[in-house]
């Protein structure tokens, strides 16, 4: 094995450049309205999604499928669409401000792509992102949480009360409808919205558009001042906008940190393995960078080829991609954390909705 083609730490193979393709294709498909006549042949496994969808959703209403709850408040944060949304820096905003609170915040999620052999799993900063993930690996590196990762969610709350935690957030939960929860946030791009409003696998959407009327709060991540709220000044339940920008890159190598203005004037790389890789290279450019973009599937594994290049330009990734190449001592290669900022108004309707959950589920013991 040539050394282009060494594995980072924690990573394995190169993605199949026909995943690469195939996203491609239904992105253009969902949210730009081509190929449209892909729509004849999906439409009908779209049905059988919603019928599908719309069963489970009944059976944990009317008791047939039964729902737990944990001796904790819960909050769930997620989306009814595949892919990006910003959820997850928002879960990590929204970990902090409960932190400032002085609650001691669980995180609970998936643990998508991690291979443990049981589960759940106490996550730390130097957690193998093979065994569980790396969006649990961001959370425990970027949050003061207690994070707890599992395929089942509530074996993995109530895991982390046992560890100490007073408030649950589930990272994108929202269809994990066995969890009882207190409250439900679900996060929408303001740029992409719903796209084709079509259920899976002819449009985006896991649930239909109108589970959004059921949640407390509605987040709509925004990127540019153009970014689209008329989704969100149509729902009936309270609705914030969440500002995401990228922030100061800091080095792999040495942990330095620069601002990204620093950078403008030559050329760049940047490699991202999101559900939304062009809001990250968007955020890049908007600070005036010339980026050459090298976008992956969301969770891929990444090879060294993969954040490699024939020069020795600066190459920035996302802190999900970091957190999969620890420990690669290249001094050109940065990550970029993703940070949300909401205006005074909107902080205040989050605290009221904490406040909230936090009073219900007082009088509910």
């Amino acid at each position: 094995m040539t050394a282009s083609m060494r594995p980072c730490i924690e990573c394995s193979s190169a993605p199949d450049l026909r995943t690469v393709k195939a996203d491609s294709f239904l992105q253009q498909l969902w949210y730009h309205r081509r190929a449209r006549w892909l729509l004849i042949v999906l439409l009908p496994l779209s049905v059988l999604f919603w019928v599908a969808a719309a069963i489970r959703r009944a059976a944990f209403r009317l008791g047939i499928l039964r729902k737990h709850r944990v001796s904790a408040p819960v909050i769930v944060v997620g989306n009814i669409t595949v892919g990006g949304t910003g959820k997850t820096p928002f879960v990590i905003w929204l970990a902090d401000l409960l932190h400032a609170r002085n609650a001691r915040v669980g995180i609970v999620l998936r643990g998508y792509g991690g291979a443990s052999t049981h589960w759940p799993r106490e996550v730390q900063s130097d957690t193998s992102v093979a065994e569980v993930g790396d969006e649990a690996v961001l959370h425990a590196s970027r949050t003061g949480a207690i994070v707890v990762a599992g395929p089942d969610r509530v074996a993995a709350a109530a895991r982390a009360i046992e560890l100490g935690a007073e408030v649950i957030v589930c990272d994108d939960g929202l269809q994990h409808y066995r969890l009882g929860r207190d409250c439900e946030i679900a996060v929408i791009d303001g740029q992409r919205a719903l796209g084709n409003r079509l259920m899976l696998p002819a449009g985006p959407l896991r649930e239909p558009a109108s589970r959004l009327n059921s949640v407390d709060l509605i987040v709509c991540t925004q990127r540019f001042a153009s970014d689209s709220q008329s989704l969100v000044e149509a729902m009936s339940v309270p609705a914030v906008t969440a500002t995401a920008r990228v922030v100061d890159a800091v080095s792999l190598a040495t942990g330095e940190k620069r601002p990204l203005t620093s950078f403008a004037g030559s050329p760049v790389h940047a490699v991202a393995a999101i559900g939304n890789p062009e809001a990250f290279f968007a955020g890049l450019r908007q600070v005036g960078l010339q980026v050459d973009a090298r976008a992956l599937p969301d969770h891929a594994a990444l090879t060294q080829a993969d954040i490699d290049f024939s020069d020795s330009a600066p190459v920035f990734m996302t802190e999900k991609d970091a957190v999969k190449c620890r420990g690669l001592n290249r001094e050109h290669h940065w990550a970029v954390p993703l940070a949300v900022d909401l205006n005074a108004a909107d902080m205040a309707q989050v605290q009221k909705l904490i406040d909230a959950v936090m009073r219900s589920h007082a009088v509910k013991r």
